[in-house]
């Protein structure tokens, strides 16, 4: 199971950015998906994450402005970003929780990471 994230880059403060996560390969389902993200020098956090059933769970430092959704047809998972502010600066990870057949277990499989920079 391979992540493919996109859409990071440069914006201003205020701005908006929408990151997409597309899982490929062996697939036979996915659970929960997800956002992470690590400012240099910090720890990796959990910014949002999805359920299969569409529950979503949110950072309190990011509620209000992000918005997580998925297309499971797709298996991708996007996050919509508004209101950016420079503290938002950091490489944001995808994951997934996902299984390669239905007799296997749940792995969590990662994304390589996309750049987003808030920055006039």
């Amino acid at each position: 199971v391979q992540l493919q994230a996109s859409g990071g880059g440069l914006v201003q403060p205020g701005g908006s950015l929408r990151l997409s996560c597309a899982a490929s390969g062996s697939i036979f389902s996915i659970n929960a998906m997800g956002w992470y993200r690590q400012a240099p020098g910090e720890q990796r956090e959990l910014v949002a994450s999805i359920t299969s059933g569409g529950s979503t769970a949110y950072a309190d430092s990011v509620k209000g402005r992000f918005t997580i959704s998925r297309d499971i047809a797709k298996n991708t998972v996007y996050l919509q970003m508004n209101s950016l502010k420079p503290e938002d600066t950091a490489v944001y990870y995808c994951n997934a929780d996902a299984r390669t057949a239905i007799w296997a277990r749940y792995t969590t499989y990662w994304g390589q990471g996309t750049l987003v920079t808030v920055s006039s």
